[in-house]
């Protein structure tokens, strides 16, 4: 009898040891036995760092951790677990992977949510009627944001300096440089074409500036008032001798077309030949 009893002792001591020991694995592995776990999934195109079992922080607080991740051809997908059913993601909501400290650390996954106000009589996301458009509910997947450390820093200028180096990228800066120099030296040269240009029209200049003078003068002069009036009165009496002039021309014509004066002129013009010739034979 004493020794059943002892038996027994033993054996419960067992049973609640593995207990206890379960209950403590599942706590530090951040698993609860609890209706109000919720999942949500994160896609990464570069999880680097992320593994099973990293905790998951939002506004600086665990409130879950990653339970899976899966892998596939367009991106890295991580299971999500969060502890409360109660905790509200106002969406757009991302997933970043961080470190306790900017030279490495611990890989944690932070939960980023705008600060705005919702309904206070929101369904939780485990419910049938969580608004997706809203908040982010079981099941919804999330925009991830790879880590940013200092390695991740340096493989990325590793990189450019490949893709550079692959587009000669070096070799064409240094052919730039090469043409600027010569466009250079071409504008040096026109600069100096130039000024041999300038100094050849300067006599030019020097003229045209004497002239615009002269011509200024003349303006000056054509302005005075007495000169316009000279002017004026010889423009008239041109006008008047024009006038005769036509008047004159007119009574010409008139007398030509007599024929008998032009019959007496011809007569007249012959007698004086004939008379000059008999004085000077």
């Amino acid at each position: 009898m004493r020794r059943s009893v002892r038996d027994s002792i033993v054996g419960f001591s067992l049973l609640g040891g593995i207990l206890i020991f379960s209950f403590f694995t599942f706590w530090i592995r951040g698993v609860r036995l609890s209706s109000k776990n919720w999942h949500l999934f994160a896609s990464f195109n570069n999880a680097s760092g992320l593994a099973k079992k990293s905790p998951v922080t939002y506004r600086g607080i665990i409130v879950g951790s990653v339970e899976d991740i899966i892998f596939t051809n367009d991106s890295i997908e991580a299971k999500i677990v969060i502890n409360d059913s109660d905790i509200i993601l106002p969406k757009p909501v991302f997933a970043r992977v961080t470190t306790n400290s900017f030279l490495g650390g611990d890989v944690e996954v932070a939960l980023e949510a705008n600060e705005i106000l919702l309904p206070e009589d929101l369904a939780i996301p485990t419910s049938e009627e969580c608004e997706s458009s809203l908040i982010v509910c079981e099941g919804d997947t999330i925009s991830g944001k790879q880590l940013s450390s200092l390695s991740n820093i340096t493989n990325r200028i590793n990189q450019i300096l490949k893709e550079s180096n692959q587009e000669n990228l070096i070799q064409n800066i240094v052919n730039s440089m090469e043409q600027f120099d010569r466009t250079q030296e071409n504008l040096d040269e026109l600069v100096y074409l130039s000024k041999q240009e300038i100094i050849r029209i300067k006599p030019l200049i020097e003229d045209l500036t004497v002239a615009a003078k002269h011509l200024n003068d003349i303006l000056a002069a054509v302005n005075d008032e007495d000169a316009l009036e000279d002017i004026k009165v010889t423009l008239e009496a041109a006008s008047s001798i024009s006038e005769k002039m036509d008047d004159m021309t007119d009574d010409f014509q008139s007398l030509m077309k007599d024929k008998e004066l032009t019959r007496a002129i011809r007569d007249l013009t012959v007698g004086l030949s004939k008379f000059l010739n008999e004085i000077y034979p």
